[in-house]
């Protein structure tokens, strides 16, 4: 079953109708319960999520999440030394600029001040340490 059948059934019996007849259910049913409800808009909410994850997963180049190869490095490289711009880069290498930037930090070519993008699991600051200011 795909997904957006799945959901129209769900928000169906949502509604209180019958997915199959499109009548409307007898009073009643355990439907009406509103445990029972609260477990329906979850599989619904959920069902939405993945179709969402899904589009944004499609619109990401096509190495994101993909190990780095000794020869892609090297390129890497040599297109960051020549001074060619990171959306070029990361155009060429299929990577967000994102990626580009953490891979170039690790070969120790670009340090964290210097990326435009930043580290989302790097560790928060201690409470009460001075926050950095932007370039």
């Amino acid at each position: 079953m795909k997904e957006q059948r799945a959901r129209q059934i769900l928000e169906a019996l949502v509604n209180g109708v019958d997915p199959l007849t499109g009548e409307e259910l007898a009073p009643g049913t355990v439907l009406q319960h509103a445990d029972v409800l609260r477990a329906l808009l979850a599989g619904v909410c959920a069902l939405e999520q993945m179709a969402a994850r899904a589009q944004r997963r499609a619109q990401l180049p096509g190495n994101v999440g993909r190990a780095w190869t000794a020869e892609e490095e090297s390129t890497l490289v040599a297109g960051f030394k020549s001074g060619d711009f990171l959306a070029d880069i990361a155009a060429r290498h299929g990577r967000t600029v994102r990626a580009i930037e953490a891979r170039l930090e690790r070969l120790g070519l670009l340090t964290p001040d210097q990326r435009s993008t930043h580290d989302s699991f790097a560790q928060p600051a201690p409470a009460g340490a001075p926050r950095p200011r932007p370039p």
